[in-house]
């Protein structure tokens, strides 16, 4: 009996785990291109953007957001991470006029121009590059929000701060999706 209420309890778990949620823009919401010139929506992560390479964080760049954009947000994820969607990178505070970030961004909390990094799901500040488990590739997604604030959050912030944050205050989105797998 207790060995089924432990399952049980397992299951209700890991279910509650897969469901969590990612910042929608509102329906009427504009939407904008992100692109890399290391890789093609779609296509693969080069391994120097991962763990297996040098965990350096890829060139992005992103069209802007007409009229009462504030500044933009990122957050990079892997909704295909077992039972969790997994934070890669968390950037907020990206000034209106800024509309690409480089390569190689220092994991720092602050970046010149008043850009933060958050804590990703690594429990480090910056960016962690894709480190699936060997198998199928995952997807890794690259958002990009338009907001209509400049996000308030003192300290650093991980996924869910930042989201709280970004609530009620899309304007637009953008993404780019990039693949990465590991062999067995």
């Amino acid at each position: 009996m207790h060995r089924c209420m432990v399952l049980l309890l397992v299951a209700v778990l890991m279910a509650g785990c897969t469901g969590q949620q990612t910042a929608k823009p509102p329906a009427d919401a504009a939407t904008f291109p992100v692109s890399s010139t290391a890789f093609d929506d779609g296509g693969m992560i080069p391994r120097e953007y991962t763990c297996d390479g040098s965990d350096r964080s890829p060139p992005l760049a992103w069209d802007s957001v007409p009229g009462e954009a504030v500044s933009y947000a990122l957050i990079v994820e892997d909704p295909d991470a077992p039972f969790v969607t997994f934070s890669h990178w968390i950037v907020y505070g990206i000034p209106h006029r800024t509309l690409a970030l480089e390569e190689g961004i220092p994991a720092q909390a602050e970046l010149p121009g008043g850009i933060r990094q958050g804590t990703n799901g690594f429990g480090r500040i910056g960016y962690g590059g894709p480190c699936p488990p060997a198998g199928a590739p995952h997807r890794y997604v690259f958002r990009v929000y338009a907001l209509d604030i400049m996000p308030d959050i003192d300290g650093t912030a991980d996924r869910e701060r930042l989201l709280a944050a970004m609530e009620g205050h899309i304007l637009a989105a953008g993404e780019l999706t990039g693949l990465y797998g590991r062999n067995a």
